[in-house]
This record gives structure tokens, sequence and C-alpha cells, in this order.
């Protein structure tokens, strides 16, 4: 039945998700399926004894003594697979031999021990026959005479600490006798809460199991919702990927295009400043010059007076009138070229807003993703029918499956096994009594005879009086004596009945320790049960071919039980892919083949984008014949550099007045200081302005500026004209021509993207079944529940420590037999005792009744 739910939950979740084989591996956005429903199991398969598992310590310690040998693996292998008995030769073949005193070799240790307790089985109570009889006869100490010795009271004293000592190792056998079988009562009482936890946690996995497939097959909708929020923004994702593809050649066009279009306002700007900033200049440097010329015109008028032909000033006036051609402008704008006829056809090119067609085609461009939505409208729909159809199967074919009738079925025989179990517990419960009640009397026994030993060495002490002869002694010592015979029969009569039960558990309980309980913790166990042809000579795995009929599949006991160990999914535990492959049924490719032929199938076009029209590139042709790149630009930087004056004219003024000086005192020198001063004041007047007012400063700036950007504009203007022309002629016949291969990458890309949202379902369904649905964990807590707790920790365990004690204390009634019998002969009352005759020969004694 479990086997056949796990085919039924895999059928159920196969049948509603695909394999596909992706040619494209592109990088789909994530899903987020959450995580698939999982309760917590309450079962914690692990015990821990408490303060006892300090004697289960010592019992494991005790049995490596006696069998130090590891799991014997290829020994109970061949043991396994050999066959005794069915021939009355076959245990005389050499190799059953061989296998025999192997078996024996590693058995040694409990064979000795075993034949150790027979012994004490059988001489112990022949032992005490003999002795009872011998003691009749007057012998072995049963004579009521005591001799009298000089050393008499070290041998009491030591006769007495030595069966003190040994009734206090018997006393903790015992002990330890009695709390391992408390405890085993304590566990089988506190049995039935771990049972019933396992049998919640089974229920909880086959209840839990339709949650999770019911998750899984929910989750396509998660896939379906995704596909359908793609194909309803197929605009921005589809489209927005063809114009970036497209927007690689067509962007790097149009901005060049908007860029020359900026220049053309640019040129038209600088072009207007260098006819204003001339101008301004023009009216500065033409005053300054026509005043300059007035200075020279009097200073020469100065100069030509008759004072300066006399000796003393002819050289001084000769020097300042061959200075005067220094008296003039430097910088002279008003020979400058206009630039009106270039500014006109600027303006004539801008009568056309050149701007504004190439944001025509840059909004043209951009509903790239409209043009896709109103052209894959259609297409669309089918996919998105597709897709319903898809979860209409899906409805249909869990409604075909019979898995609530298995689940219920299984939850009745569940619930069944539960009652079964629930109706014989208290029965479980009653024979356990029974064997607790044995146990009890066994230790009660052996409290009895502790009791009479005890008590016989508290009556013997206390009443011992060391004055008093031995036919004198008083009732409490004799009384003391009595009960130490009386507790040497009681060991005589029970101690072989105690150590018949010692070795039947020992055997028992050390063997199921070190052949099943060893090997299940280190799972050695499983590897026994996972040889091939062992349980089944004709299977090579016995657990494969026992589920699937096919022995060759590789499924072992150990990869189960780590499996669910783990708390994997029962498909991958059991291997089921081999009685139900998964890649098999999980196999929806006809739909995502429909949905990738209909998306290969998608045609959009985009020959109704128009970049930039004729317009717009005449427009561009005529800037680049504007002409500007005729412009004299040295003309103007250089006249933009020149300083205002050929001279400084307060230099020269200081220099005329200084020759002044040189000259005598007169009208002569009076004037040229006067010509001095008149030319310091066009200086403070005109050129100081002209060379520090914002008006010219700014004029001179603007001029030199307007004139360097119009020739980086100029230069080969036609040549990145004819370049961003042929640009945007590229990216339209992009557009219009191979727009279709960028188009079908891009779509390809967009399908792969659909298509990877089912993959992903995929391999998530594939892991969710692998790992986290049917979880087993329950399966092995059962086992671990069963073997490691029940069989092992409960009963072996405790078992072990009740022969262990009950063993030690049976051994032990042997020495303290001995010091008993010993110890009564100085407790008792005697019949007859030795006494010392004085009147008698020196040296003599004398028997007296």
């Amino acid at each position: 039945m479990a086997v056949e739910l796990c085919l039924l939950l895999l059928l159920f979740c196969g049948s509603t998700i695909s394999e596909v084989q992706p040619i494209y591996k592109p990088p789909p956005g994530t899903l987020d399926f959450g995580f698939v429903p999982a309760k917590t199991y309450d079962t914690g398969a692990y015990h821990e004894p408490g303060p006892i598992g300090i004697l289960f310590k010592v019992v494991h310690a005790f049995l490596y003594l006696v069998q130090p040998n590891s799991f014997p693996q290829d020994l109970i292998r061949k043991l396994a697979q050999q066959k005794f008995g069915n021939t009355q030769g076959d245990y005389q073949k050499p190799e059953n031999v061989v296998l025999t005193l192997q078996a024996i070799y590693y058995e040694i240790g409990f064979i000795v021990s075993a034949a150790l307790g027979l012994l004490f089985i059988l001489l112990l109570p022949l032992v005490g026959l003999c002795f009872c009889m011998c003691r009749c006869c007057d012998n072995c100490g049963g004579e009521m005479h005591q001799r009298q010795k000089k050393n008499a009271d070290c041998q009491r004293s030591c006769f007495a600490t030595f069966l003190f000592v040994a009734s206090l190792i018997i006393s903790v056998g015992v002990l330890c006798a009695y709390a391992a079988n408390q405890h085993l009562t304590n566990q089988v009482r506190g049995a039935k809460k771990l049972v019933n936890s396992n049998f919640k946690d089974l229920k909880i996995f086959l209840n839990d199991t339709p949650a999770q497939i019911d998750y899984l097959v929910s989750q396509y909708n998660t896939t379906k919702d995704k596909a359908l929020s793609d194909l309803n923004n197929v605009g921005p994702l589809l489209g927005s990927r063809v114009q970036e593809q497209l927007g690689k050649e067509v962007r790097p066009a149009l901005d060049a295009a908007l860029t020359m279009a900026g220049a053309i306002r640019e040129t038209k700007e600088a072009l207007e400043n260098v006819s204003v900033s001339v101008e301004v200049l023009q009216e500065g440097t033409e005053r300054l010059h026509a005043n300059l010329t007035d200075v020279k015109m009097h200073l020469s008028n100065t100069l030509n007076d008759s004072a300066c032909s006399a000796t003393q000033a002819a050289s001084t006036c000769n020097i300042i009138r061959n200075s005067l051609n220094q008296l003039n402008i430097n910088a002279n704008f008003s020979g400058l070229p206009g630039v009106s006829s270039q500014l006109a056809k600027v303006n004539d090119v801008l009568k056309i807003d050149l701007s504004s067609l190439v944001q025509k085609g840059y909004a043209a461009f951009n509903d790239t993703p409209d043009l896709v939505v109103n052209q894959t409208r259609n297409i669309l729909s089918d996919i998105k029918n597709v897709l319903e159809s898809i979860g209409s199967n899906i409805t249909a074919f869990t409604k075909a499956l019979p898995v609530q009738k298995i689940l219920a079925d299984l939850t009745i025989y569940l619930t069944q096994s539960e009652a079964y179990v629930q109706d014989y517990f208290p029965v479980v419960e009653q024979y356990d009594f029974y064997r607790w009640l044995g146990c009890l009397i066994l230790c009660c026994v052996l409290v009895l005879i502790l009791v009479f030993f005890y008590l016989g060495l508290l009556c013997g002490t206390c009443g011992y009086d060391k004055h008093a002869s031995p036919t004198t002694r008083g009732c409490i010592s004799n009384t003391g004596g009595n009960f130490l015979m009386a507790g040497v029969g009681f060991s005589f009569l029970f101690s072989w009945v105690l150590m018949i039960v010692v070795v039947l558990t020992f055997v028992t309980g050390g063997n199921v320790e070190k052949l099943v309980c060893e090997p299940f913790e280190d799972r050695t166990l499983f590897k026994v049960l996972d040889t091939p042809y062992l349980l089944n000579q004709h299977w090579r795995n016995y657990l494969s071919g026992l589920l699937f009929k096919n022995p060759s599949i590789n499924l072992t006991f150990e990869k189960v039980y780590s499996d669910c160990k783990e708390n994997k999914g029962i498909y991958t535990s059991l291997h089921l892919e081999h009685l139900f492959n998964i890649n098999e049924f999980l196999n929806i490719s006809m739909y995502t083949e429909d949905v990738a032929l209909k998306i290969e199938h998608i045609e959009i076009n985009l020959s109704k984008i128009i970049l930039l029209d004729e317009i717009g590139k005449e427009n561009l042709l005529n800037f680049s014949s504007s002409g500007i790149e005729g412009i004299n630009f040295a003309a103007y930087l250089t006249e933009i550099n020149k300083s205002v004056t050929k001279v400084d004219l307060l230099s020269f003024a200081n220099d005329l007045e200084a020759r002044a000086d040189q000259l005598p005192k007169g009208a002569l020198e009076n004037a040229l200081k006067g010509h001095a001063n008149n030319i310091r004041m066009i200086h403070n007047q005109q050129v100081v302005p002209l060379e520090q007012a914002m008006k010219y400063v700014k004029a001179r700036s603007t001029l030199n500026q307007s004139i360097r950007l119009l020739k980086r504009t100029s230069s080969e203007l036609m040549v990145k004209v004819k370049n961003v022309i042929s640009s945007v002629n590229a990216a339209q016949l992009l557009i219009n021509n191979n727009a279709s291969l960028v188009i079908v990458q891009e779509t390809k890309k967009y399908m792969d993207t659909i298509v990877g949202y089912f993959e992903q379902y995929i391999e998530w369904v594939k892991e969710s079944i692998a790992m986290e649905v049917a979880a087993c964990k329950p399966i092995a807590n059962v086992i671990d529940t069963a073997v490691d707790i029940f069989l092992c920790s409960y009963i072996t365990d405790s078992v072990n420590a009740f022969w262990f004690g009950l063993g030690g204390s049976s051994i032990f009634l042997i020495p303290a037999i001995i010091f008993a019998v010993k110890l009564s002969k100085y407790y008792r009352r005697m019949d007859t005792e030795d006494v010392y005759d004085d009147s008698s020969v020196s040296g003599t004694w004398h028997f007296t009744l």
C-alpha cells in the first residue's frame, strides 16, 4: 500500500508539469514558489537513560572484555548463505567445519562465561549437598567443638571483615539488578506515549502529503500568472528589448542630428555676437584714434616752433618728433570683414525647426512597445488560451485520480494497527508485571540471604564476649552464628537458580547487544542485510526485488534508512524513479512547444517609424553651405590679441615730460608738459576703459569665444553633416529592412523567458518531490523506536544490567558462604571446648564436656 501511495502521489504531481530540453538558457526572472507546507513531527527517536546510564556503560565495558571482537560481517554472511542440515553430511563438510570454528572463536568469550555459569549451576548444589551431609556426620565444621588458638581473635576479625565486604558487593549487585528491573518496567509503562507519538507522526505523514501535493499543483498558478503578466506586458518586455537593440544604432544617429540642430542655433548666436562685439569695439577704437591724431597734430605744431631750432632744444625736439608715430591705435577692428551674409543664411536655415523634426523621430522610435502590443494582440490571446487549457487539464486529471480513497484505506489500516496496539498494550504491561515480580523475587532471595548475613554479623559482633568460653557464649552471639548458617543454607538452595537466570539472560542479552544493537548504531547491520543474494539467493538486491520486482536496481537498506533519517522525500529514499520515472511524467512539452511556436510567429513591422524626413536632411545640407567656413578667423583672432595702442600712453607721457625738463625754461617746456598731461588724460579716459570697462571686456571676450566656436563648427562642416545624414539613413535602413533579424532574436529571448518559468516550475517540483514531499522521517523514527529504543535501550540494556548485578551477587555468594561458615564457629555456642588443667602435666589440654 505504501508503494502504491508513493506512485500515486508522483503521478498526481507529474501530470501537472513537463520536461523541456532547453535550447537556450536565458536568465529568466526567478519565481518564488514559497515553501512546501510541512508539519513538525513529535517523535524524538532518542533515549537518554539518565543516571542508570552509568551502569549501562559499565555493562558495555564488561561485554567488550568478554567479546572484544568486531562485528563479524563476513562470518554472518557466510553462515546465512551456507545451508546446514539438509543432508546428514552437511556439518562434516570442510567449509562448514571452518565456519563453525569461526563462529565458536567469535563466541568464545560467551561460551567460556556460559560454561563457567553452568559449572556453577552444577557444582554448587552438589557441593552444598556434600557439605550438608558432611556436617551431619560432624565433619566440615559440623562438630560443635572449637579448638582454642592464639590467633582466634585475628581470624574472627578477618572473617567478619571479608564477609562484610562480600555482603556489601552482593548488596551493590542486588541494587543494580533491582534498578535495572525497575527501569525496564518504567520504560515499558512509558512506551505507550512513544508508540502513540509514532502513530501520530505516521498519521501526519499520510494527512500532510495530500496538502503538499495540492500545494505543488497550486503553484502552477504562480507560473501561469507570471507568464500571463509577461504576456500582458509584451510591450515593455519584448518591445523594449527590440527598442533597446535598435537603439544602439538609432539613438546615436538621432543624438547626432539633435546635436547638429543645437550647433545651428549656437552658430547663429555666435554670428550675432561677432557682429555686435565688433561694432562696440569699433566705436571705442575710432574715438581713441581721433583723439590721438589730434594730440599728435598739436604736438607736431609745437615741435615746429622756432624754439626747437635752438641748439639746446634741437636734439630733444628731434627725438620727440621721431616718436610721434607711436601715438596711434594698435587694434583696428574697422578693417575686419563682416559676417552679415553668413548670419542671413543661418537665419534662413533656422526657419525650419530641425530639433522638432528630430524629436518627432524620437517619439516615433519610442512608440515601438505600443507597436509591438498592437501587432501581437491576436497571437498573445492564443497563448493565453493555451495556458488556461493547461490549468483545465490539471483540474480534470486531479479529479480522475483516486488519491483520497488510497489515503483513506491507509488511514484505516493505520487506525486498526493503532487500535490493535492499544488493545494489547495492557497485556504487555501485565506480562511485564509478571516479569517484574519474578525478577523482584530473585532480588528478594538475595536480600533474604543478605539479611541473614547482616543479622549474623550484627548479632555475632554485638553479642560476642571474648572472656566467655565457647560453651558459655551468650544467646545473641549464638543467634548471630545461626543467622550466618541460615544464610549459607539459603545460598546453597537458591544460588544455582539465580545462576540459571543469569546465564540465560547473559547469553541472550549479550549477543543481542553485540550482534544487533552495536551494528545497528554504526549501521554495519544494514551492510550485512544489503549483501547480494543473502536474503534471497535469486536476488542481488533484496529490497529492490521486493518493491520493484527488479533485484538489479541498487537499492539498499542502509541508503533508505539514511535518506529517511535525513528526512528526504520517499521518492528519493526508495528510488521510485525505477518504478515511476518522474522525467517521463513531467512532460508538458506539447504545451510549451505550442507556446514557443506561437511566439516565434510574432511578426512586427516597424517601417512606419520615420527618424528624419527629407526636409530635415535638406536643412542640414543648407547649414553646411551657409559659408561660415569662409570667415577670416585669423584676422579676428589677430586683432583680438593686439593691445589698444602701439605704445603705453602713460609711459609716453612720462617720457615726454622728462624730455621737456631737459629744455630751457620757457614756453616750449610748458607746451610739451601740457601735451603730456593731455596724453595722460586720454590714457585715463579712453585707453583704461577700453581695457577694463565691462562693456568692452565682455565684447572682446564674446568676440574671442564666438570666433573660436565658429572656427570649430566650420571645421569640416560638410563632412560632419554628411556623416549625420549617413547615420540617420543607416538607422532608418536598419528599421526598414534589418529590424526583422533583431525582432527574431529578441522574440526568441522573450520566448525562452516564458518557457523558463515552466522549467523553473519543473525543477522546483522535482526538488520538492525528492526532498520535501512525503518526507519519510517517521519511517526512520519507527525503525529507531523499535530497534534502538525498545529493543536496545529499554530491553537489552536493562536485561544486561539485571544479569550483571544478579550474576555478580551470585558469584560473591561463594566467598560469602566460606567466610560465613568460618565465622559462625566463633559466634555459635559449642557443646564442648578445650580446657587447660593446671594439676595435670604442664603443656597438656583436656577435652571437657
